[in-house]
Parts: structure tokens; C-alpha cells; sequence
């Protein structure tokens, strides 16, 4: 895979912006969470951790994208997901782990389903904005609009084969451009 330059760019100076979250700057953070995909909440469960984490981190300008990011995430699974034999139980939930790690420029989110199909990552723009007008709704693709969603949010997104079974779907995010987009928008 090759490496892809972010296309999102601060138009405004970040002059003032943290570039490490106030607690333990040097070493980042990791958190982990495993929902069953047949939890009524699961999705609510998901952003609520990366929501309070992130608070806690002192990085609440990038609680809202994170939240949606993972919500998008944790439903592809519960809508899509089909667990490999090898990893399905009967009678058994389905489980999905979230994990939210940060390094001193940026914020990962990892969600990791027991499906080994690869995702619908849209491989760009799907139409021109410009030249649709008034029928974008009509143009916008049957599936994986979520994913879509995803990659205009994050700095990149990815996916990576699980050893025995099932992958994870992962996102980058730049804390600094979240924190100008935040309070210098």
C-alpha cells in the first residue's frame, strides 16, 4: 500500500496548538474496549469510551470526530460483519474490539471485527459535487457510505488481516488539524 499525504490542510496558523495531550505526552495512550455486536448499545458503549477517554487525555476538540468515526465503524459491523468458522460459535456473540491509542501528533482508532472480508473502502471521489448539482443525493453510491464518511474525516484509513481470522478497519487522525479546525474555524 502506498504511503498517502493527508488531504486535509490547516488554512489557519497553529501557532498555540498542543501537540501532545497534557498527560504523559512522551509515551501516548491506549485504551481497549470489547462489545458484543448483539448489544443494543454497543455503538453508544464505543463512543461514550472514546469520548470520555479523550476528555481525560486533554483532547476534547477531537471528541466529535472520533465518536462519529467509531460509531461508523462499530455499525459496519453489527450490519455487516459475518463471523469466519473458524471464529464463530454457536450461539455466540459477535465480538468487536475498539481500540483508541494516541502518540504525540496523532490519534488511531482500530476496530476489529471476526469477518475476514475485506472492507468497501471507496477508492475516491465518487462524482464531482461541482458537475452533479442538484441530483448528488441520487449519485452518492448504494454502499459504503460510512466508509466514505470515514475517509473525509480521517487523515487515512486502512485495514490489516487478523492472524487467525477477521481484521481491523483502522482510522489516523491529526490532533493538530482537529484542534485548529476546532478553535481556529
Amino acid at each position: 500500500m502506498e504511503a498517502q499525504q493527508s488531504k486535509h490542510a490547516a488554512n489557519a496558523s497553529t501557532v498555540g496548538a498542543p501537540r501532545r495531550s497534557v498527560h504523559d505526552p512522551a509515551n501516548g495512550h491506549f485504551r481497549a474496549l470489547t462489545l458484543l455486536a448483539e448489544s443494543p448499545d454497543c455503538a453508544k458503549a464505543a463512543r461514550d469510551m472514546v469520548g470520555s477517554y479523550l476528555k481525560t487525555w486533554g483532547l476534547a476538540h477531537a471528541v466529535d470526530v472520533a465518536q462519529l468515526v467509531v460509531s461508523e465503524l462499530v455499525g459496519n459491523v453489527v450490519y455487516h460483519a459475518v463471523p469466519d468458522d473458524v471464529l464463530a460459535r454457536p450461539g455466540a456473540g459477535r465480538r468487536i474490539d475498539v481500540s483508541l491509542m494516541t502518540y504525540p501528533e496523532v490519534l488511531i482508532i482500530g476496530v476489529t471485527d471476526e469477518d475476514s472480508t475485506p472492507p468497501d473502502l471507496p477508492a475516491g471521489e465518487c462524482f464531482s459535487p461541482e458537475l452533479a448539482g442538484d441530483f448528488s443525493e441520487a449519485l452518492l453510491p448504494d454502499r459504503g457510505r460510512g466508509l466514505l464518511i470515514i475517509q473525509r474525516l480521517a487523515d487515512a484509513v486502512w485495514w490489516s488481516a487478523a492472524v487467525r481470522g477477521g481484521k481491523t478497519v483502522w482510522c489516523r487522525l491529526d490532533l493538530q488539524r482537529l484542534w485548529a479546525e476546532a478553535y481556529l474555524a
